[in-house]
């Protein structure tokens, strides 16, 4: 790790050198890559940065929409498919049976479709435009901690990052996500969380539809074999166990096509929802830390951010009097537990 120089008042012998913000000119002590101005506050950083290839740039956008379309093709396939496999047999139990879920899968449907569009084709958010590159412009620490962009060449702010994949900085950025095609930053975090919690709640909400009516689909299961006395002994439990993989085995090749969907499904829907149920666990523990993913991995330094549910209030638009009730409300509850 390089020093940083800071460079608050002349020094008679020494490295002469500019500042890109202000276009101060500055001597430090000897020649370093890395300063401070000690007038803007901004820092420049000589060291060499090899430019972005464009065959890469293209590579990377091109595979952001390969994962783009088959997420898309796998939604919409979830959807069309639970439809035509499931409904059938809830409209066959009664009208109002179908009807209440047909309005409960167009509910999840838009609320999933909706959030994941938003955070895909929404900017992530460019940070602000600066002044910058001449001394009676740029004001007393105007510009910082915040360095030069040599992609964008532009200021780019502490909490601000070059995502080479999109071409451009991106403030408060979170990460790519190669399945939304888009940096979940400023803009669209929000939008992202959406996503994860419409999709959680809709895999879930799909494996028990599929369960359900999959049981009315295959063939029964060999009921004779359980001993409802002794049910919670290995050798129940065991030959509970036989009895469903042997019903499964001998009715796994006679399965319509109905049941064929009903079982994939049942397994793509729970394997989606293990996943992105950490995915959003991540997140949310993040949120309440008061950091990013990037700031996470990378361990920089983002000021004095506390953690607590003040961020995770802040971070849904809660209203300031709302959160600070809610705030005062657990605060007590936890005093009066001690």
């Amino acid at each position: 790790m390089e020093e940083l120089v800071e460079c608050t008042s002349p020094i008679p012998e020494g490295h002469e050198t500019k500042c890109w913000g202000c276009g101060l000119r500055l001597l430090l002590p000897s020649y370093t890559p890395i300063f401070k101005c000690g007038w803007c506050g901004a820092i420049t950083n000589l060291n060499p940065r090899n430019c972005e290839v464009r065959w890469s740039y293209r590579w990377r956008r091109l595979r952001d929409w390969v994962f783009v379309t088959i997420l898309l093709l796998f939604m919409l396939f979830v959807i069309c498919g639970g439809v035509w496999a499931a409904f059938p047999l809830l409209f066959s139990i009664s009208f109002f049976c179908g009807v209440f879920h047909s309005i409960i899968v167009f509910i999840l449907s838009v609320s999933t479709l909706s959030s994941f569009s938003l955070a895909a084709f929404r900017s992530a958010g460019a940070p602000e435009n600066m002044l910058w590159g001449s001394y009676p412009i740029v004001g007393k620490v105007g510009l910082e901690d915040y360095t030069f962009c040599v992609y964008c060449a532009r200021p780019k702010s502490p909490r601000t990052h070059h995502c080479r994949t999109c071409g451009m900085c991106v403030l408060d950025m979170d990460h790519h996500c190669p399945f939304i095609g888009n940096c979940v930053g400023a803009a669209n975090h929000r939008h992202f969380i959406a996503f994860l919690f419409s999709v959680v709640i809709s895999t879930a909400y799909v494996s028990i539809v599929s369960t359900y009516a999959g049981f009315h689909i295959w063939p029964p299961l060999v009921y004779e074999s359980l001993d409802p006395l002794n049910i919670f002994s290995t050798a129940a439990a065991l030959r509970a166990l036989k009895a469903v993989v042997q019903a499964f085995l001998s009715s796994a090749l006679l399965l319509s096509p109905r049941g064929l969907v009903l079982l994939y499904l049942l397994i793509a829907s729970l394997s989606v929802e293990i996943g992105i149920s950490v995915l959003l666990w991540q997140q949310l523990r993040f949120i309440y830390e008061g950091k990013t993913y990037i700031n996470h991995i990378s361990s920089l330094n983002i000021g004095n951010v506390e953690s607590g549910w003040q961020n995770i209030f802040r971070f849904f638009g809660f209203p300031h009097r709302a959160s600070r009730f809610l705030l005062g409300s657990s605060n007590a509850g936890k005093s009066h537990k001690k």
